[in-house]
């Protein structure tokens, strides 16, 4: 494979949401070389300053740590480093693949064990990426983005969800820490059979959809397929509710600059998710089925709707074929722009004590160039960045939907980040929360209010920590 390096400004995948930017006149500007963080001192790994040559690394092995095990995302990645193999035949790739609940128990350990990986998965926000940095377990990658035009691949809002501050108190700005792989949001998929049967079309607004749901329960059917035993679903359902009642509001709160959560926003969210739960319109027990299961229950039939992300539509596919339907959740009025819970893949870091940085900075520039995108829509899996191939997807095609709608989504900055980025705790406590709320054990505002606390207790911290610092 060629790697292009001519620093044309290469096809924008899509504008993360605003609050993010560094301003919206650098989005308008397209390339915005120098606004990668590579001039602060002792930003990047080593003293790197052209573009490495793993072919004159000598034999070297290259460990990395992923959770790319669907289908979809598993087979990219399998190619892709067949590919890097066959084109440095002395890099020989050890890859750990866990899934996201495992790679989140087991990572920070290996990490910070006497045999870390070179090159790891790490989630966005507090809990993950933002402690490692602040362990010194991740290498910043500033001056790699300079050499490799990570800078003008991507724009400026993108590689944003992959900074953390020098100082290690904020995620959003500062350092380049990581480079994402995969696009992803959270989307309605449907059964169009289902749907058919009950005499109903996809739904064009949110209140069609949620009025779809009793007329689906009435004949018997599941409306929405949902497993919450790994905990990450309902953040995810919960994520969906809560945009369409406060996006700006969650987008600036994820940041560090909202109210909070004890409002109404996620009250209501809250509330509306209960209430699906007490309708029927949820498994019942659906705190114990595992997310897989109730994918594999959707892809056999059992449900109309599954509200889950766009990583596992290669998956889906393979079992419902032309009968599988994506969107982005419904806005509130027909044509309106849609919102919804998503962002980037995890990013991929290169770890502080790895052996072999030079190589691991390569393998990221291939997993992320514009062949890997073309190899990601050959398997079905949305790049960050979308290249070629992605043009010559049928509209028609559920890939050619899914592509579609992040091009909305793009374009109506309409996509607010994980929750869980919130605070170095938030994923911890989110998730028992929600639990609750889905078993019907939490109220509402006793939810609201635990959120809150964490929150609250968290953004104290930070005030005193920027207080006690000065000005910067």
């Amino acid at each position: 494979m060629e790697l292009a390096r001519t620093g044309a400004c290469r096809p924008r995948g899509r504008a993360v949401p605003a609050a993010l930017a560094i301003g919206v006149v650098l989005l308008a500007a397209g390339c915005v070389p120098g606004t990668d963080g590579s001039g602060a001192a002792g930003a990047g790994t080593g003293a790197a300053t052209a573009i490495p040559d793993p072919a004159k690394a000598g034999k070297t092995t290259l460990t990395v740590w992923d959770q790319e095990i669907r289908g979809g995302t598993n087979g990219e990645i399998q190619q892709l480093n067949r590919e890097f193999e066959r084109k440095y035949p002395n890099v020989r790739i050890k890859r750990v693949a866990r899934s996201f609940t495992d790679l989140k128990t087991t990572l920070k350990l290996a990490v910070s064990g006497n045999h870390p990986p070179d090159v790891i998965q790490a989630n966005q926000g507090y809990p993950d990426m933002v402690a490692f940095v602040r362990a010194g377990l991740l290498a910043p990658l500033d001056n790699y983005a300079g050499i490799y035009d990570w800078n003008t691949r991507y724009p400026a809002t993108l590689l944003n969800l992959n900074r953390v501050s020098a100082d290690g108190a904020d995620f959003g700005r500062g350092r380049l820490y990581g480079i994402s792989q995969t696009g992803e949001y959270i989307g309605l998929y449907y059964n169009k059979e289902r749907l058919k049967q009950a005499g109903l079309q996809p739904p064009r607004t949110w209140g069609e959809f949620t009025d779809g749901l009793a007329k689906l329960k009435d004949r018997g059917e599941l409306p929405i397929q949902f497993g919450n035993l790994d905990k990450y679903p309902a953040i995810h359902s919960f994520g969906v509710l809560h945009d369409q009642l406060g996006a700006a509001d969650a987008r600036d709160t994820v940041l560090g600059r909202g109210g909070g959560f004890d409002n109404a926003a996620t009250k209501s969210a809250a509330a509306t998710l209960a209430d699906w739960a007490k309708r029927g319109y949820l498994p019942g027990g659906a705190n114990g089925l595992g997310y897989d299961d109730a994918a594999k229950k959707f892809a056999s039939g059992d449900g109309a709707y599954l509200l889950t992300g766009t990583w596992q539509l290669a998956d889906l596919k393979k079992s419902m074929g032309d009968n599988l339907g994506i969107m982005p959740p419904p806005p509130a009025k027909a044509g309106g722009d849609p919102v919804t819970t998503g962002g980037q893949g995890l990013a991929w870091s290169i770890t502080s004590r790895s052996r072999h940085p030079e190589v691991a900075a390569a393998y990221l520039d291939f997993l992320t160039d514009a062949h890997a995108a073309d190899v990601m829509t050959r398997h079905g899996v949305l790049p960050a960045v979308p290249a070629k191939a992605a043009a010559g997807v049928s509209p028609d095609s559920v890939d050619g939907q899914m592509i579609a709608g992040w091009k909305r989504l793009s374009a109506a900055d309409g996509l607010v980040p994980y929750l869980d980025y919130s605070t170095p705790t938030f994923y911890d406590t989110l998730s028992a929360a929600l639990q609750g709320v889905v078993s019907g054990k939490t109220s509402p505002d006793g939810f609201a209010a635990t959120l809150q606390k964490d929150y609250g207790a968290f953004m104290k911290k930070r005030r005193e920590q920027h207080t006690s610092a000065g000005p910067r």
